[in-house]
């Protein structure tokens, strides 16, 4: 239910390639340094994002990653369901990171943790990263 690092990682890094779009490539080096995410990590994540037709990548001196889709089209929900994929509605949301359940599916808080798990990511299909970026705007006047 929650963001998993490697989630927020891929969200700051589409927010920062949202804002220079129409720039050019973007190294990886300098997405790493303006969103202070680990360059290793990134270089992971961003080779994944490649694959869902968010971001391409341009090889070379000048290369680079570019965003490929509208940032006010591209929500935050698209992103986290293209890296963990579409959540199971068998699957106890409680038990996202696959820990083992004491009660076996038996839970009071089951129902509970799945309204929330809707609501959380009702917000995340509401929100795009265009939001994202406008509200990075605000809080830094």
């Amino acid at each position: 239910m929650f963001l998993t690092q490697r989630n927020q990682y891929a969200l700051r890094a589409i927010v920062e390639l949202a804002k220079r779009v129409g720039t050019g490539p973007v190294k990886v080096s300098e997405i790493a340094e303006a969103q202070a995410i680990p360059r290793r990590f990134l270089e992971v994540i961003l080779g994944q994002l490649k694959g869902s037709g968010l971001v391409t990548a341009k090889r070379g001196y000048h290369g680079g990653y570019i965003l490929i889709g509208e940032p006010e089209k591209i929500t935050v929900g698209s992103v986290i369901r293209y890296l963990q994929g579409e959540p199971d509605p068998k699957d106890c949301q409680t038990c996202v990171f696959k820990l083992q359940c004491p009660t076996d599916r038996e839970c009071a808080f089951a129902s509970l943790w799945n309204r929330v798990n809707e609501a959380v990511f009702g917000i995340f299909d509401e929100t795009t990263i265009q939001d994202l970026v406008e509200g990075e705007k605000v809080v830094e006047s």
